[in-house]
């Protein structure tokens, strides 16, 4: 069903890949919109128990793809450097495919936790009464990983 990668000699082993998904900030949610258009947003996720979290408002574009088609791909680009002289990039980057389901109760309490400790682990007791409450108001969404692969030129 996925295509194969044309440069092996660039894939990436598991161990990597779940490196680049820790250390990153930032990655691309790319679904598919009932315009029948694809649409990719930037968006803040965490990498916990082999899934990948990202976080919502309640309703919205991404939201209604989701339920329309939940069929996604997830990429994240890790370290890059330009070799202008060899026409060329180092980089590091990883793209999963996989199926996006809302997450309630203790799923939800986890991720949103970890959003907490990557992105505000100074604040750990300020997050946990933000969590109590703005919780009700932020919809999680697990991404089941089907497949993923990562790629370096290094």
């Amino acid at each position: 069903m996925f295509r194969e990668m044309r440069r092996k000699d660039r894939k990436l082993e598991t161990t990597e890949i779940i490196q680049i998904l820790k250390k990153c900030n930032y990655g691309v949610l790319s679904i598919i919109a009932e315009t029948g258009y694809a649409y990719g947003v930037p968006i803040s996720y965490v990498y916990i128990n082999n899934s990948i979290y990202i976080h919502s408002a309640l309703e919205g574009n991404k939201i209604d793809s989701i339920k329309f088609n939940n069929n996604v791909s997830f990429c994240v680009v890790g370290d890059t450097m330009v070799l202008p002289d060899k026409f060329s990039t180092k980089y590091e980057s990883v793209i999963a495919f996989g199926k996006a389901i809302t997450v309630s109760g203790d799923e939800k309490i986890e991720a949103l936790s970890a959003f907490i400790d990557k992105y505000s682990n100074q604040y750990i007791e300020k997050g946990k009464e933000y969590i109590k409450n703005a919780g009700e108001k932020t919809k999680i969404i697990k991404i089941n990983i089907e497949y993923i692969t990562g790629k370096a030129r290094r």
